[in-house]
């Protein structure tokens, strides 16, 4: 494992998105599937992973400013280029631990993930702050179940991805 490696704590990845759905809890005997949805005109879907070593402390470095100031995320009728906090959109915050795998040879491998309780905790915690961030802002804020499958349909206009690593 190189030195960078070692000192990353979180990797993220958003996609500008028209509309997203995503499963959060899968079909049972007695129940129907449970959806999460973004149905706006603009949206970002947020995938977090969280590596071992991750604590408490990369959440403010984390800030909504940094994730969803970006001046490319979506348009303005005038076609000047916003980002999701300038406009009226949603974000869907999906936790995707495949973004900690390594390739080794032809397989793929997660020895860096965090573990499944420090994971759920502290994507709880990245999940409670950016609502609270984002309420103050408009946009609305959904996410995913932390260890669950992730189903996701997603509707895009382009390829809009950023990665950022914390």
């Amino acid at each position: 494992m190189s030195e960078k490696e070692r000192a990353l704590a979180a990797r993220t990845v958003l996609q500008q998105c028209l509309r997203a759905r995503l499963q959060v809890r899968p079909a049972g005997e007695r129940s129907e599937a449970e959806f999460v949805q973004v149905r706006m005109d603009r949206g970002t879907v947020l995938y977090i992973c969280f590596f071992k070593g991750a604590t408490d402390d990369i959440l403010p470095k984390m800030a909504v400013h940094h994730l969803l100031n970006l001046a490319d995320c979506a348009k303005h009728d005038s076609g000047k280029l916003s980002s999701l906090l300038e406009l009226p959109g949603s974000l869907l915050i999906v936790p995707q631990a495949t973004l900690g795998g390594e390739a080794r040879g032809r397989d793929v491998q997660y020895h860096t993930d965090i573990s499944k309780e420090d994971g759920l905790r502290l994507h709880s915690a990245f999940v409670s702050l950016r609502q609270q961030e984002v309420a103050k802002a408009g946009p609305t804020v959904r996410h995913g179940s932390y260890g669950n499958r992730q189903v996701l349909s997603l509707d895009t206009n382009g390829p809009f991805t950023h990665p950022m690593e914390f």
